[in-house]
């Protein structure tokens, strides 16, 4: 049975439950998933210092767990050590911000993204060009308030999230939002389901990824005739 390793860079034992039991909802029959929590960091992180100290923790996360996996993602939003993590070992591994804007911009689509973490905005934008994308990207809504508070509180989470997605749309011009967070999965596949907007939950994004990279290796190549 495939098994992938769900990385959580924050220290959050919750939110790494939380993310798992997403990712294991949204993975097929005959797939099982394990969350690992960062040992050290912060409970969620809020800025580019702290997206860049959680690298180093998530690469050593990874090279640990790449001994009894057949594939690794990496669920904060910012994507910490995604690049290093994949020069280091021979599986799939996926970063959910990377997984949701290619899913994403599939049929040319334009992109907004909702989120709670002002200082991150930046990487977002830097991520799109990265990928190839930002002429597909229309730019983050943030919601108003302290991120950490908002996370705490879920119907005031849903509230603050669907007004930045409506504003992506009605003000942006997306025809697709990712809801920008791993510590917003619930949120994320709440919106998804009520909303007539495309929402894009990144976990799913990123399930669905590595799934089909595993898959690819996996799969017998059929002899030519």
């Amino acid at each position: 049975m495939p098994h992938i390793t769900l990385i959580n860079p924050n220290t959050s034992q919750d939110t790494t439950a939380m993310m798992t039991e997403i990712a294991r909802n949204e993975l097929p029959p005959g797939f099982n998933v394990e969350g690992k929590t960062a040992r050290h960091g912060v409970a969620m992180i809020l800025n580019a210092y702290q997206l860049e100290d959680a690298a180093e923790e998530t690469i050593s996360i990874g090279l640990l767990a790449s001994a009894k996996s057949n594939g690794l993602i990496i669920s904060a939003f910012g994507d910490p050590g995604l690049q290093k993590l994949r020069a280091g070992c021979s599986l799939p591994v996926v970063g959910i911000c990377e997984a949701s804007m290619l899913e994403a911009t599939v049929g040319k689509r334009r992109f907004g993204i909702a989120t709670v973490t002002p200082e991150l905005v930046s990487s977002f934008a830097a991520k799109a060009r990265a990928l190839g994308v930002a002429n597909f990207y229309t730019g983050t809504r943030l919601t108003s308030g302290n991120p950490v508070d908002l996370t705490g509180s879920p119907e005031r989470l849903y509230e603050a999230l669907e007004k930045a997605v409506r504003e992506c749309v009605n003000l942006d011009g997306a025809d697709v939002v990712i809801i920008g967070g791993g510590p917003l999965g619930q949120a994320a596949h709440a919106l998804q389901k009520a909303l007539a907007v495309p929402v894009i939950a990144p976990i799913g994004s990123a399930v669905r990824s590595i799934v089909a990279q595993i898959e690819k290796r996996t799969t017998p190549v059929k002899p030519s005739t």
